[in-house]
Order: structure tokens, then sequence, then C-alpha cells
């Protein structure tokens, strides 16, 4: 089982330990111990299905554990009620009242303060989000974009102690998504809050994380720096999930230019490369994408393959061969 840290350290932040949650016959998160630092903000990465949304809600308090246990700054707070958590939960939808103005939502947060104090709070949050003079307007005159920037500030409104953001931006095209990841990046930094991301998105994963955390069917596989993760994959099951792929045995690897240390190597999406020098692959299909072409290929092991070119041959005059080697810096070499 892999586990973030000691079981017996009590850092500050929030401290998740052994968490297992069933829904009926089916465990969908098992046996995960995972830390949030303060200020830190850590990724937890899946493909759906993976029960990264069952650890959230969790954590939230929204869903009941069948094992471990929630600490926030070295205190059990595994039965301690949803409201009392302080922790904000920001989902795919948002959730906003379509009855209340921008300014209206992000104040809900803050009931029961002075109006003033209200007013003042939500307009210093609809800044932090890029959204300044935006409180009179409606939230149903809003882009899906805009929407999510309100959400994000309602959610901060309170000065929560954990931010928990589940498939945040996952319902907007990429165009916005990739936008939007730097906004949230900016104000995750701004405010210092500790947070933890639920997603299925790599890029996003990766740009806006101090740590990611890998899961599959319920177990944590790996959590580490981005730049490292990547780098030094744990096993076959991260490379795979990470888009590595064929694996080699080294055998295979030489054969193709490889002259690392010998093992079974992963190969990345720019891990083969073409090169007059290297070996000769039979070519299966040459498809266009944007800046070149991405040929598919049969290695001598008999692995399929995907090597990315500048050229785009004319349509219809397919190669038979292309002669490829492998480019260290685009491969893992896995333990």
């Amino acid at each position: 089982m892999v586990t973030d840290t000691d079981t017996d350290a009590r850092p500050a932040g929030l401290q998740v330990r052994d968490a297992v949650v069933r829904y009926g016959p089916v465990t969908a998160v098992d046996g995960v111990s995972l830390d949030v630092g303060p200020g830190e903000v850590v990724a937890v990465l899946g493909a759906s299905g993976s029960g990264k949304s069952s650890l959230l809600r969790a954590v939230a308090g929204l869903e009941p554990l069948a094992g471990g246990s929630v600490w926030w700054d070295g205190a059990d707070v595994t039965g301690v009620p949803v409201h009392r958590r302080r922790f904000a939960v920001m989902f795919q939808d948002g959730q906003l009242f379509p009855h209340l103005s921008v300014a209206g939502n992000v104040g809900y947060a803050l009931a029961g303060r002075p109006r003033a104090e209200r007013d003042r709070r939500a307009a210093e949050l609809l800044d932090l989000v890029g959204l300044a003079g935006y409180g009179p307007r409606p939230v149903t005159a809003l882009s899906g974009g805009q929407a999510q920037r309100v959400a994000l500030a309602r959610s901060l409104a309170a000065d929560p102690r954990l931010l928990l953001l589940d498939e945040p931006l996952s319902a907007l095209d990429r165009g916005l998504r990739e936008h939007l990841v730097g906004v949230l990046d900016d104000t995750l930094r701004a405010t210092g809050i500790p947070t933890l991301y639920v997603t299925h998105d790599q890029d996003e994963a990766f740009a806006i994380a101090d740590r990611v955390a890998v899961l599959a069917e319920g177990r944590l596989l790996q959590v580490d720096e981005p730049a490292r993760l990547w780098a030094h994959p744990a096993g076959r099951e991260v490379a795979a999930f990470l888009g590595y792929g064929p694996f080699l045995p080294p055998a295979d690897a030489v054969a193709l230019g490889w002259d690392g240390p010998p093992g079974l190597v992963a190969v990345g999406p720019t891990g083969l490369v073409p090169d007059p020098d290297g070996r000769e692959v039979v070519v299966q299909e040459v498809r266009s994408r944007r800046g070149g072409a991405e040929v598919t290929v049969t290695l001598p092991g008999g692995e399929p393959a995907r090597v990315r070119t500048p050229v785009i041959p004319p349509h219809g005059a397919t190669p038979a061969t292309l002669t490829v080697r492998l480019d260290p810096a685009g491969c893992a070499l896995l333990p």
C-alpha cells in the first residue's frame, strides 16, 4: 500500500489516514493515506471511477468512512459534522443561486456579518478572481467560466481552513479550462489556503499542484512532485495512466538506440523520434496533426508505437517504413 507520510506523524494541515469508503459491496476508496500541508495544493488525479471524488467527499464529511480517519492540525475530525469542519467544497457545476446577484452569491457565505463588511469582502474576492465590477450582475447572465470564478470566490469568502475542488473545470471547453487553470493557480497562491484538487485532467493537475497523487480503483499508487512523477513513475500502471507506452524490455530498447541503464523502458509521447541513422520500422498509418503528423509504426518486437514528425506526407502517400530511435528525454526507466 502506498502512503503519503508516516501514519504516526501529525503535521499541520490535512491528514487522511487509511481511508476506506464503501457503497454497499463496492469499495470506492481503499486504504488511502494522504496529506495536504499549509499552503499546499495537492491534486488527486485519476480516471472516472477511480475513487477520487469519493475521497474528497469523505474529507469534507459528505460521505462516511468505513475505515480510517481524517485529521486537521493533529485533531481527529472524522466524526465532526460538515458545517463544523470549516472546509469549503466547490463542485463541477458551481451550484450558484440563480435568484441572487454575483455579489449576493459570494456574500452568502458571510451571512450574519454587517452588510458593509459583506459587500467589501465580496468585492475583494471578485477582484481576486478577475471579476471586479461584476457584483450587481445576475448570475444567469454569466458565461460558464465566469460562473466558476464566482463559485471560487464564494468558496473563499468564509476563510475556509481547507479548499476542496471537485473537477471544477471539467464542464468547460479546453481553451477556457487552460485559461482558468491560470486564474485558479494565481488565486490559490494569493490566498495560501491549502487545497485538495480532484481532476481527471493531467494538464490541470501538473499545472496547478505542488504534488500529484495518482489514484486507481480506490488505491493510491504514487504521490510526488509533478516533474518527478512524470520522470519517475513508480510502476507500469502509473506510467500507462500518464500516457507512456509501449514498454520495451532491455534488448528491444537497445535495438532502438537506448544507451541508458538496463531495465524496462516506458516510451512517452515524445520518446520515439525520426532519425535517419536510427532503426527502420514498418509504418502502419499516418494522421495529420497540428504542426505535423502522427505516424503509427510497428517496432522490432512487434509493439505498436506512435512517432510525431514535423513533416506531413501528401494525402494518400503513406511511406512503407520510417527510421526512428529512442529519445531518453521522452522515456522513463521503470523500477
